[in-house]
Parts: structure tokens; C-alpha cells; sequence
């Protein structure tokens, strides 16, 4: 129990780490053409800015872009919980409104998504675009319910998109499910286990198993509803009722749930934070609002990206004030703390060894939560996990 509350408190202290670096949210209306298909493609774009309002200068930088596909009949304001969480953390959310008709194309609103990733990529290329040099290399393709389902479209033999991300799936014309026989990239499914307008175990559980990815996770949130991966949608809404159905979840628990998990996941596939997965890889052991599938080599993640060689000893984990660090280096080293989201939180400790040392680190100054201890030996930087009480 009491290392479950700490990795649970572990987490929470890592999403206000990462809210607390917000910056503002600027939005932009654009309509690109896709000269293949002769196609007009409307978007809204939310993205971190100098400020906030509409068509303000991007913040310095580069960011990742989420390319987010709307539900049936739903405008994208419904996920404004969504691009207003994740434009200030850095990322730019492009929101296509094609498709919002009582009888969408679900192919063209799947090319669409995959259009706008490599339309993205060109804008950020371009010198006469607004996004000039502020689009970072990597990209995900997200979508709820019509736009879920269109995802795996878009995603189909396509590995531009780094990742792919949806809610409440809903399987489409052509099959989403056959779709994702041929999706590689790595993917997150989350789905409403009480979900009646697109029922887990006839599309997101089916896509799920049918997709190629060599590292899928798929998340059901107890409870969980379809329309409740957005905000309030009247024709959603409606949908829900013809299956009588209480949602016994709130709207803003299954909105925060799905967040805080999609915020780690992005965190590691597209700012290439390896403690993000770790985090991670915790909540989805320890979270009790959430059950789990998960298929992934077992290089995934921090042991892979960080080349941790557990040469490392550490004592007392967890700890509130002292820690010991035992390791192996010759000559040189250098010693730091870095906190779930890749930030350096202790200042470099550097001494010179030819064999087995022993370092007193005084952390009581940090706040609570999982760091990352990293020794470089000039050789190479070996890592290994603690918990500040």
C-alpha cells in the first residue's frame, strides 16, 4: 500500500510539474488544400504562444504536432478540455472540421488526418508560413469515435506519424479494425468500459488486437462513457440516451483520467522523455480508476532509451533528505538529478575515481516525487530511479 500511494503521488506531482510550465494559448483559423484530391480542408489550430488570443505569435521554439480527428456530428469546440490542455505544454493541436455532416466520408476524413501531418511538416518548412521553423520532426494522429476510427485510416501503411492516440474508437466505412492490420506505429486505445454507442469489445478492443504495432497499450477507464472523452455534445448526448445509459462517471474525472495518462505518453513518443514512460508504465499498475492490456518489447522505455546498465546503487530509496549513490567509473564523473519531465533539479556534483565510489547527496530541497539519478563516467551516463518522500 504504501508504495502505491508513493507512485501514485509520484504521479500526480508529475502532471502539475507539467501544468506548471504552461505557456499561452493562441489559435488560428486555416483552410489548406490537399492538390491530390482537389480538397479544402478547414482547421482550427491551438498552439503555445506569446500570448494569448487569436493569431498571436507562436512562442519560441519548436513543438510537436497532434493532427485531432472530431466524433460523429461533434464540432471541434467539444475538446477544448483537450487542445487547452496540451497547447501550453508545447504542442501544436490542429482540429479539421471536415466531415461534420450526417453522412461523412470516412475515408476522405481519414486522408485528411494524414494529409495535415505532412501538410504541418511542409508549414514549418516554409518560410512564408506562420508555423515557419516552429515545427518540431515528430507527430501523432489522434481522434475520438468517427475520428478514432479514422485514425487507424490515416495510419494505415503510413509511418510519418509517429504515434497514434484514441478515445472510444468507433469502427468505420472502410473497416478501422482491417485498417489496423496495417498500422506499425506504437499506439494507445482508451476506451469507456460502460461505453454503449461504440462498445469496447466490438470496435476498440477488436482494433486493438488487430493492430501490427510492436508496442500497443490499450486502457479501458472503469466506467467510462463515449461522449465523456469530450466536452458536452447534443447529438452525442442523444446517441447515449437511445441506449439508456446513467454515465456513473463524471465528465471531468474521465476528461482528467484520459489526460493524465495521454500527457505521459506523448511526453515520451514525441519530447523523448524516458521518465515519462516510466511514469507511465507505474500508473497503469498502480491507477485504480483504469484496467489495462499492454504488448511492447521489454527495451521500450528507459532501460532502452536512457541505457541504464544498473551499475548504480542506491540508499535509502525512498528517502526525504540523504542519498547514497555507489558506482564503478575511472577518472572523471559527473553526478545529477533530473526530474520526470527531463529537467536537471540538482546542481552537478564532479569528482575523480579509479574504481568503486561512494557519494552523500544532501536532496532534502527537492520536492516530492520520482527523479532519475544519471552518473557520466565520460564513457558512458548510467541511470537509475528514486522517490523523494
Amino acid at each position: 500500500m504504501k508504495k502505491t500511494f508513493t507512485i501514485l503521488f509520484a504521479f500526480l506531482m508529475l502532471i502539475f510539474s507539467l501544468q506548471s510550465m504552461a505557456q499561452s494559448v493562441g489559435h488560428k483559423s486555416v483552410t489548406y488544400t490537399d492538390p491530390a484530391r482537389s480538397r479544402s480542408i478547414a482547421c482550427e489550430i491551438y498552439y503555445p504562444a506569446t500570448s494569448a488570443g487569436d493569431n498571436t505569435p507562436l512562442a519560441s521554439g519548436q513543438f510537436p504536432v497532434i493532427v485531432f480527428g472530431h466524433g460523429f456530428m461533434m464540432t471541434y469546440s467539444a475538446y477544448a478540455y483537450f487542445y487547452n490542455a496540451m497547447a501550453p505544454l508545447g504542442y501544436i493541436v490542429v482540429l479539421p472540421t471536415t466531415e461534420g455532416s450526417m453522412s461523412p466520408s470516412h475515408a476522405d476524413f481519414g486522408a485528411d488526418l494524414a494529409f495535415l501531418i505532412n501538410q504541418m511538416k511542409t508549414e514549418g518548412l516554409s518560410s512564408s508560413s506562420f508555423f515557419y521553423q516552429h515545427v518540431a520532426a515528430k507527430s501523432a494522429v489522434m481522434g475520438h469515435s468517427m475520428g478514432g476510427g479514422a485514425s487507424f485510416l490515416a495510419c494505415k501503411n503510413n509511418t510519418i506519424p509517429t504515434c497514434m492516440v484514441t478515445f472510444a474508437e468507433a469502427n468505420t466505412t472502410p473497416s478501422s479494425v482491417t485498417a489496423a492490420q496495417s498500422v506499425t506505429i506504437p499506439t494507445l486505445v482508451i476506451s469507456g468500459s460502460v461505453d454503449c454507442v461504440a462498445p469496447p469489445a466490438a470496435h476498440q478492443a477488436m482494433a486493438y488486437d488487430s493492430l501490427a504495432s510492436a508496442c500497443k497499450v490499450f486502457i479501458s477507464i472503469t466506467n467510462g462513457c463515449h461522449c465523456y472523452f469530450g466536452d458536452y455534445s447534443f447529438y452525442c448526448t442523444l446517441a447515449e440516451q437511445t441506449c439508456d445509459i446513467t454515465p456513473p462517471l463524471a465528465r471531468a474525472n474521465q476528461e482528467t483520467t484520459t489526460l493524465n495518462f495521454v500527457k505521459l505518453y506523448l511526453n515520451f513518443y514525441l519530447k523523448n522523455n524516458a521518465a515519462s514512460w516510466t511514469v507511465f508504465l507505474d500508473s497503469l499498475n498502480t491507477r485504480p480508476e483504469i484496467t489495462h492490456q499492454i504488448s511492447c518489447p521489454v527495451t521500450t522505455g528507459i532501460v532502452n532509451t536512457l541505457k541504464t546498465y544498473n551499475t548504480i546503487t542506491i540508499w535509502p530509496n525512498p528517502t526525504d533528505d540523504k542519498l547514497n549513490v555507489r558506482f564503478q567509473a575511472e577518472g572523471n564523473y559527473t553526478i545529477r538529478i533530473i526530474d520526470a519531465i527531463g529537467r536537471q533539479s540538482y546542481s552537478e556534483k564532479t569528482g575523480s575515481t579509479t574504481g568503486e565510489t561512494t557519494e552523500t547527496l544532501n536532496i532534502s530541497m527537492l520536492k516530492k516525487g520520482i527523479y532519475f539519478i544519471e552518473v557520466d563516467n565520460n564513457k558512458n551516463k548510467n541511470y537509475s530511479k528514486i522517490v523523494k518522500q
